[in-house]
């Protein structure tokens, strides 16, 4: 399903998706040689996307680090991005980074500093690498921070909004929709899932002008409501 226009609606970036993904994020799986780890609330994203593990001085991730040959360590980080709603398949993103830890350099800090080497985005569209100077240029959505809350208002307290917003896609969406919840939103639309008794698909509603905070997101839907048309677009097929 394409917008009635012959120019491409805007999106984000894939660099965007994967800064949006790290502002996000509270947790990460981190693989270096022959260990796993699960950090929750041990890193942090500066500017230009530089990532620093805070791990306990007595981790073993500080004595590997501090074993390292050439005191840096080969690792490889994974973010997962999850929608918020309780929906089907709510794996939305998965972010891989692969560089090198070594010792940020603080004096008294046993924060280590990611050096990138590679940036992997994978999506139900496909797999892309991001290349690392678009990485570091690129800015999160201003949305992504809020995102989680205000889907989780959407589905709890708005679901006849939701519903309104289905009836949108008219006949253009595959009849059998026995529900639809909000999966995703950012500056420029909001995309809901509709569930079948048999698989999913995705039906991505764009607004009519960016929003700059959630305050302008939530005008933005209700504009989408009122307005006679709206720029809209789906999955081609449910996915089991």
């Amino acid at each position: 399903m394409s917008a009635a226009t012959d120019i491409a609606p805007a999106e984000q970036t894939a660099a965007e998706h994967v800064r949006s993904v790290l502002a996000r994020a509270v947790s990460l799986s981190l693989t270096t040689d022959g260990r796993d780890y699960d950090l929750i609330g041990m890193h942090s994203v500066r500017d230009k996307g530089r990532i620093t593990l805070h791990p306990p001085a007595d981790s073993p991730l500080a004595a590997q680090i501090a074993a390292a040959p050439r005191g840096s360590l080969a690792a490889l980080l994974e973010f997962t991005d999850i929608a918020p709603a309780s929906l089907r398949d709510r794996v939305r993103a998965r972010v891989t980074i692969s560089g090198w830890l070594a010792p940020a350099g603080t004096e008294g800090d046993d924060a280590l500093r990611l050096d990138l080497a590679r940036v992997t985005l994978r999506t139900a569209a496909g797999t892309e690498d991001v290349g690392l100077d678009e990485f570091a240029l690129a800015e999160p959505d201003p949305l992504a921070v809020e995102e989680a809350a205000m889907l989780t208002h959407l589905a709890d307290a708005h679901e006849d909004m939701v519903a309104d917003l289905i009836v949108l896609a008219g006949s253009r969406l595959p009849y059998g929709v026995v529900r639809a919840m909000p999966l995703a939103v950012d500056r420029h639309g909001i995309t809901l899932r509709c569930e079948y008794r048999e698989g999913h698909c995705d039906l991505r509603l764009l607004f009519p002008a960016t929003a700059r905070d959630a305050a302008e997101a939530g005008e933005r839907i209700r504009q989408l409501l009122t307005a006679p048309r709206c720029a809209h677009h789906r999955h081609p097929s449910p996915r089991p």
